[in-house]
Formats: C-alpha cells, sequence, structure tokens
C-alpha cells in the first residue's frame, strides 16, 4: 500500500514533464524515508534522479516498501490537468496494478480521479553516479534559463570553462558565437572549484532538456570537471530536489 498528498499539483507537473522528456517508462519507489525515481534516457546520455522525503508531503503512507513503473507520458497527460488550487494524491493499487491520481481543490473540496497503469514486479535497479566534480556553480533559476537558451542560438556544443576563480561558457559555430564570463556575485551565488582548471564540453540539447524542471525551483546548482558527466541539481520548492547526469562530449 502507498498513499500520499503533495500540496501542489500544479508545480508536480514540471516534475512529471522532465521525466516524460527523456522516458517512456519511469520506475518508482517509495519507502518511509523517501519517495523516488531513477531513470536513465534509452541513448544513455542522460540520467535523471528524482527524490522527494516523505516529509515533503501532506500525507504519505507506505506499507514497508513499494515499487512500480509508470509509463510517464500518460502521468504527464494527467498531470498536467491540474489547477493551482489542486493537491495531488497519488494511491497505488497494486491488486489492481494501477495508480490513482486525485486532483483535489483545496477550496471546494472537489476531487477528480484518473487512473493509469502502474507495472510491479522486479524493476532494472538503475544506481546513481558517484563522481567527484572539481567545479561547482549555483546560479538563480531565471539566469541558468536565460544562459542555455543563449547557447542554444549560438551552436550545438557548450564549453564550461572554469579558470581564474571564473566560469566561461562558450558556443560557438562558423557564423554564431557565445561567450559569458560569470563570477561570484555576478551573477553567480556561489563558485568554487578544488582544481585550478577544468574544462568540459556538452551538448547544448541535452543542456536544454534540462529546463523542464525549472519552475519548480530558485536556484540551479551545477557540477563539472573536466570530460566528465555534468552534474544539474534543481532543489524543489517545498522539498526535495531533481538531479541530471548529463555525459561529456569527448573529442
Amino acid at each position: 500500500m502507498f498513499k500520499a498528498t503533495y500540496a501542489s499539483a500544479s508545480k508536480f507537473r514540471y516534475i512529471t514533464q522532465a521525466l516524460a522528456k527523456i522516458t517512456d517508462e519511469a520506475p518508482f519507489y517509495a519507502t518511509q524515508e523517501m519517495f523516488e525515481a531513477r531513470i536513465l534516457s534509452p541513448d544513455k546520455t542522460t540520467m535523471i534522479i528524482l527524490k522527494i522525503p516523505s516529509i515533503a508531503f501532506e500525507e504519505y503512507e507506505v506499507e514497508g516498501e513499494e515499487s512500480f513503473t509508470l509509463p510517464t507520458s500518460d502521468l504527464n497527460k494527467i498531470v498536467r490537468r491540474a489547477t493551482r488550487n489542486d493537491l495531488l494524491v497519488f494511491e497505488y493499487e497494486k491488486e489492481k496494478g494501477l495508480l490513482r491520481i486525485g486532483f483535489r481543490n483545496k477550496k471546494t473540496g472537489v476531487e477528480r480521479s484518473f487512473y493509469i497503469e502502474a507495472r510491479s514486479g522486479a524493476l532494472e535497479t538503475i544506481e546513481e553516479l558517484k563522481l567527484d566534480l572539481s567545479v561547482t556553480a549555483r546560479f538563480l533559476a531565471d539566469d541558468y534559463k536565460q544562459i542555455i537558451r543563449d547557447l542554444k542560438l549560438a551552436g550545438e556544443e557548450a564549453i564550461f570553462h572554469y579558470k581564474d576563480a571564473k566560469l566561461y561558457i562558450l558556443s560557438r559555430t562558423q557564423q554564431r558565437e557565445y561567450r559569458g564570463e560569470f563570477v561570484e556575485g555576478n551573477p553567480l551565488s556561489y563558485l568554487s572549484s578544488t582544481v585550478d582548471e577544468a574544462k568540459s564540453a556538452y551538448s547544448v540539447g541535452l543542456l536544454e532538456a534540462t529546463l523542464k524542471p525549472i519552475q519548480s525551483t530558485k536556484h540551479v546548482t551545477l557540477y563539472f570537471d573536466t570530460d566528465k558527466p555534468a552534474k544539474i541539481e534543481f532543489e524543489i520548492a517545498g522539498g526535495g530536489y531533481m538531479i541530471y547526469w548529463i555525459v561529456p562530449r569527448v573529442e
């Protein structure tokens, strides 16, 4: 048995949009401490880790541990029906192989319910990457969004380069070029590194996909290192976080 009530259904849709962007099915895990999903894109270029602590829910009940796989497109289509006054209710009916998705209006008390297939059984275990990344840069969400959109105008590859206590972001083609220089306080709220210099390139398309949950957060933290996967972390308003891991482009 698993049942949980989330305070803002309309904000949760940014999470389901992100999941539907990279995979057709997503495995979810519910424990006493955490509701989470770990997803690897079919081409293995992107991993998403979603973790929402049980205390972030208004109601949260689970017997032992539960796990199930959901079709992300159907999940996203339903959650997009939420209004800003709706609570979001998840109720896993294991015997029927269904997940009830309910919207309960906080003002009127009116509740709507939808059901989607929830497949149980052994789920493929996807382990989160354990990497030490030298550079940490923290952005306001709006600044991060603007940077990614600027990169899209310039080219297909983004180069992140840390040197002399500055973060340089570059993208270029034969016709266009984007250059950004960022330091702590302008506009980064935090910048640090354990090395003197680090440089790595990433697909702008993969970076653009990380904008899906941007409306659910105020800050975005980027971690990277030379020729290693980048880690992009979104703090979810109300508790929890979503992490993207994206592979580097290595010549």
